[in-house]
């Protein structure tokens, strides 16, 4: 599942439109973050973004799936990450879009730094 440096670079450009982005490689793909906080993975070439059950019916009426790998222990493990639409490799506006929704997501589930009231 290895994602290749042309791949990263494209997608980090089409995502210009929602604001600067960073990509880290991490087991073979790479974690895209906004403000260090991971809200859409990269692997084997395709591009998935971070979901919650509010969002995860918008990736199912386009017919897309869940982030799947494989394990030493468990045949498949599901992530809260969802396959974007391939128009967004194609539209920067719609990218920008998806980056939202999926940074809203990471955003809402983000633990609260060690000592802070809340």
């Amino acid at each position: 599942m290895s994602v290749s440096a042309e791949f990263l670079e494209f997608v980090t450009e089409q995502m210009a439109g929602f604001g600067p982005v960073s990509v880290r490689r991490m087991f073979g793909g790479a974690g895209v973050f906004r403000d260090g906080l991971m809200f859409a993975l990269i692997a084997g070439e395709a591009l998935y973004f971070k979901a919650d059950a509010s969002s995860e019916s918008a990736f199912k009426a386009e017919g897309l799936g869940p982030f799947t790998y494989q394990t030493r222990h468990n045949p498949r493990t599901v992530m809260s990450y969802w396959r974007a639409p391939e128009r967004c490799l194609d539209d920067p506006d719609e990218m920008a879009d998806w980056c939202r929704k999926a940074y809203a997501v990471a955003l809402k589930s983000a633990k609260p730094a060690k000592g802070s009231s809340g």
